[in-house]
């Protein structure tokens, strides 16, 4: 054993302890960080201008201030980027994390002082579990692979900016760095193939342990190791035995990546996010990822079928429910207060707090007020799979076809096969079934006949890499939304249509 693994050992028993001292009392936890972060807050200009020094109880923080996203709070934002200080947190950001908005274009998200030991210690929190749980350690003393984004950050009002990932990269600890890859100069590349050829330059050779990234990226990375070397990932790297992955949701990718690697590896799911690190996967065996309730934020939740009421329900961690539908509210100690990011969650158990990421609130179908959701697609995808063991997909989407050319409505599923089923009919049958038995409502609309059912567009290999290679996001942590309300990718992906039939 080397002496990085020989030390993660002890460090790894010390952090699950600390953790299990707040899991032992989580919702303590929580409200004790909501008052220490109002107190903190109270003088900048938010919290003058929500009267924080008012704030007695969690009623109070409520009727202070109103859930936004990043539209509501950009003008704080723009506060800061204009020189501000003392805007939404005490002094100025450490960092703006760089994102892309659906409808925001670029959002700038403040990581202050405080709160980048979330995003760090988290990362390195979901490693230090892993090895206290399995007792796996010998991976530390192997190459480590992080594909990422480029870590040149720019700088905004002299605040440094760049992508989470990018910013996480200056964190590295330092025993960590000599066996970390790939380089900083291949890091700083931006084109995405170039960086990825470079990427396997240095390391195909290696004897790596560890692999990082979002599944679609990591899985481009393995496609192009086989192309150059005819051999599967684990005859390339013998010691790979762990995979750290996050971003999307990884079933639909799942077979197709262990299929390329040729054995099976441990893997650690984890929920990062540039308003904050979320959640980890803190069991091998049990469902779901730990919610992190002692990292600075203050989480609170809306029901999803309430979310677009005039007053929408807003709850605090010791009223949620298990397998309920929420969006998710954080409140941290960068000055995100009140801030929906986006995603929903369902929580799989309360003894701990364990969720798992059920799909985004802007993300869905509802053309005829079905209202089709991210987790129902991928649970159908996931059926039909498993009725259909030969299919193996890289990637899909989904949208409506309100107005065709002949006959009633209908979900258009855009596939990429990596390999096809057998029947396509059948499958496609399949998909449909188990769509109407998980959305009552999408059911409804095929027997009223006001919906056709489902309908499958195979798309040529690669058709998703040049979808988004034509849009400048290939790489990364870039990904395609799994569906959407409207056909702006739809009609972009029908170029790359094929007949499998």
């Amino acid at each position: 054993m080397g002496i990085r693994s020989s030390l993660s050992i002890p460090l790894a028993q010390f952090i699950a302890g600390r953790q299990k001292i707040w899991m032992a009392d989580p919702v303590s936890y929580q409200k004790k960080w909501l008052y220490k972060l109002v107190r903190a807050a109270a003088n900048t200009q938010f919290g003058t201008d929500h009267r924080f020094a008012d704030i007695r109880s969690y009623s109070d923080f409520r009727q202070a201030v109103p859930v936004r996203d990043y539209e509501g709070l950009k003008p704080y934002i723009e506060r800061i980027k204009n020189g501000g200080k003392d805007v939404l947190w005490p002094g100025k950001p450490l960092y703006f994390a760089k994102t892309s908005g659906t409808t925001s274009g670029t959002k700038y998200i403040p990581i202050s002082s405080d709160s980048i030991s979330n995003h760090i210690d988290s990362a390195r929190n979901a490693i230090l579990s892993y090895i206290h749980q399995t007792g796996k350690a010998s991976f530390l003393d192997r190459g480590l692979i992080f594909l990422s984004g480029s870590p040149v950050l720019s700088e905004t009002a002299g605040i440094k900016t760049g992508r989470l990932s990018g910013i996480s990269n200056h964190h590295v600890p330092a025993y960590l760095r000599t066996n970390q890859l790939p380089s900083y100069e291949t890091n700083c590349i931006e084109d995405w193939e170039a960086k990825l050829e470079k990427i396997i330059d240095e390391t195909i050779t290696r004897r790596m342990g560890l692999i990082s990234g979002i599944p679609p990226w990591v899985q481009m990375y393995f496609d192009r190791i086989i192309q150059r070397t005819g051999r599967p990932v684990k005859d390339v790297f013998p010691d790979f035995s762990l995979l750290i992955y996050g971003g999307v949701n990884f079933d639909p990718y799942r077979a197709r990546l262990f299929e390329s690697i040729g054995k099976p590896v441990d893997s650690i799911e984890t929920y990062p996010a540039s308003e904050g690190f979320i959640a980890y996967q803190d069991s091998q065996e049990d469902e779901g990822l730990l919610l992190l309730l002692n990292t600075g934020i203050f989480f609170e939740f809306i029901p999803l079928d309430s979310y677009f009421s005039p007053n929408p329900e807003r709850i605090s961690l010791e009223d949620v429910e298990l397998g309920k539908s929420y969006a998710l509210v954080i409140n941290n100690n960068a000055g995100l207060w009140g801030y929906s990011i986006g995603d929903t969650v369902k929580f799989v158990s309360k003894n701990p707090y364990r969720i798992v990421v059920s799909g985004r609130i802007r993300h869905f179908i509802s053309a005829f007020g079905e209202h089709v959701i991210g987790e129902e697609v991928e649970k159908a995808m996931k059926r039909a799979m498993e009725l259909h063991p030969e299919t193996v997909v890289t990637e899909f989407t989904v949208a409506p076809m309100v107005s065709p050319v002949e006959g009633l409505p209908y979900h258009e599923w855009l596939i990429e096969f990596a390999h096809p089923p057998h029947n396509l009919e059948r499958f496609r049958a399949d998909l449909d079934a188990g769509l109407t038995t998980l959305n009552i409502y999408y059911d409804d609309l095929i027997k009223g006949n006001i919906l056709q059912r489902l309908v499958i567009s195979p798309l040529r290999a690669g058709a998703f890499v040049e979808y988004m290679r034509s849009e400048g996001k290939l790489g990364g942590q870039n990904k395609v939304p799994r569906l959407a309300n409207d056909r702006l990718i739809a009609d972009k992906l029908s170029q790359w249509k094929i007949n499998l039939l």
